[in-house]
């Protein structure tokens, strides 16, 4: 009878087997992969996750838009990016200065270098160097927030990495299962920069003049709901609710300005000002500098500024004309603003059609049943032992389940160099394994577990050895960007842990309880 205790490692094997086995199949078995408003799992029998070259879509390889000034000095950040954004003619977000770092950006393709020179001298900021590209913060930014996009539009299987090439330029790059290349572009284009602005009448000589003031920013906000339809059929929302400074500062505007008073309640007339802008009391929904959207306010809503009471409860509604602005604000009010645009005219771009990627699929299942049914034959061949071939096969198929059932629970996406990965880890797994039965097996009949476990160890130091190395070897293609030779690393070597670490010690495990008697 086999001894759980003395078998330890066969225990935990079929232990992480049956929780790749949950990860894999159990709907639900998955420990990421984003929130409720994220697809999780793949439309199939399983909950793998597939990149675009085995479930379509397209990638974006792209440079952030800016220069930035080194050696920057100045007093105030919000002062110089006010002030340079003026002179340059641009918004607000378009300049960014970090006194810490000692830099000032500006993210605009249609400043040049004097242009920016100018403005920070006209600044009173001293600098050293101009040069093109932006900072490592503001890259970090940009993966952060487009990250976040991907997850609020359930993109299941969207990554977003930086690349640094050899001669030091910079690229975001991009992946989006299901999509193709311009509705990608569509939601990276986009900065996302959502303000409300209060539009209201000024009496000033006799004459009305209108005052526009941003009254809430996306940092004002606490939490962002979902994107619904309004109550009466007539329109879409969503609610915030305002952090506890912001919804007294935005109170005191509307008091002040007469939106809680009679001349304003519900007073807003869009598009019947001058040229076509709004009249009277409107608060304006701006997305990246164009008003999606103008209403005025209600009188409940009024009542409870006038009153205190939306101080205490700060949530009211931004309103949209239709479901898809509703969603897109949803999803640029959640993910943030975007620092940098992206430059889509040094863009590279590519689309895999999914009929193109079932097939590559469907290949690729059938590549790795041959490479186990080669393998087998082989293994089978060399030892004609079926008590030593078939652990063997069974061994190092085991690590692929594992792995397969990691990548599941990750949400790792796959796609063609992953599968490659896994191939390889079935190659070097049964390389080990022959390494192991024949330093066992070589020098004659195991008589003894002492005599096994002597032999055994002789043969793991070889293993050992030969992990060291592959992790070693795979390691800078792991950590630096360099597309799809990063998956066919990681893969590689995570097989060689678990092999080293698992499999291996239980597959000599149960060598040891199938040759000998004692």
């Amino acid at each position: 009878m086999i001894s759980p205790r003395e078998n330890w490692r066969v225990v935990m094997l079929v232990v992480l087997l049956v929780l790749s086995t949950v990860a894999l199949f159990v709907p639900g078995g998955v420990v990421a992969g984003g929130d409720g408003n994220q697809s999780v799992g793949s439309d199939g029998p399983t909950n793998l996750q597939y990149g675009i070259e085995l479930d379509g879509g397209a990638r974006i390889r792209a440079p952030p838009v800016g220069m930035t000034a080194e050696d920057a000095q100045f007093d105030t950040e919000s002062v110089v990016e006010r002030e340079v954004a003026n002179e340059l003619g641009l918004r607000g977000i378009d300049v960014r200065a970090d006194r810490g770092a000692g830099t000032v950006e500006v993210f605009n393709a249609s400043v040049s270098e004097d242009e920016f020179a100018a403005a920070l001298n006209a600044s009173g900021v001293s600098y050293g160097e101009i040069r093109d590209g932006v900072t490592e913060q503001t890259r970090q930014g940009i993966v952060d927030v487009v990250n976040s996009k991907i997850s609020e539009s359930g993109l299941a299987g969207g990554s977003v990495n930086q690349l640094t090439t050899a001669s030091g330029e910079h690229y975001i790059i991009v992946v989006a299962p299901n999509y193709d290349r311009q509705e990608l572009r569509d939601l990276l284009s986009e900065r996302g920069d959502v303000r409300i602005e209060a539009r209201y009448p000024v009496e000033t000589n006799g004459t009305t003049e209108y005052r526009s003031e941003t009254v809430l920013q996306q940092e004002d906000l606490q939490s962002v709901g979902q994107a619904q339809s309004n109550d009466d059929n007539d329109g879409y929302h969503v609610s915030v609710t305002l952090r506890e400074q912001a919804a007294s500062d935005f109170s005191s505007v509307l008091n002040d300005a007469g939106f809680t008073e009679a001349r304003g309640i519900s007073n807003c007339q869009p598009g019947a000002g001058p040229n076509g802008s709004d009249a009277g009391y409107c608060l304006q929904t701006v997305v990246d500098g164009e008003v999606v959207y103008s209403a005025g306010v209600r009188r409940n809503l009024a009542t409870s500024i006038r009153d205190g009471d939306f101080n205490r409860d700060p949530t009211f509604r931004m309103t949209t004309t239709s479901q898809q602005e509703a969603q897109d604000l949803q999803i640029n009010l959640r993910a943030g603003r975007l620092p940098a645009p992206l430059d889509f005219t040094e863009s590279q771009e590519s689309y895999v059609e999914p009929s193109l990627a079932d097939r590559f699929k469907m290949n690729s299942l059938i590549t790795g049943i041959i490479a186990v049914i080669a393998v087998s034959l082989t293994v089978y061949f060399r030892y004609g032992n079926a008590r030593v071939a078939a652990p063997m096969i069974v061994t190092a198929l085991s690590e692929v389940v594992i792995l397969l059932g990691f990548s599941a629970a990750i949400q790792y996406p796959l796609d063609l160099s992953v599968i490659a990965g896994f191939i390889a880890v079935i190659g070097t797994g049964v390389d080990d394994l022959i390494i192991i039965a024949d330093g066992v097996m070589s020098e004659g009949d195991v008589d003894s577990s002492r005599v096994f476990q002597n032999r055994f160890r002789k043969a793991f130091w070889v293993i050992g050895a030969a992990a060291a190395t592959t992790i070693v070897a795979m390691s800078p293609l792991a950590v630096l960007s360099l597309g799809d030779l990063q998956g066919f690393a990681i893969i590689t070597i995570l097989g060689v842990i678990v092999g080293v670490v698992i499999t291996r010690p239980a597959y000599g495990d149960i060598l040891r309880e199938l040759l000998t008697d004692k």
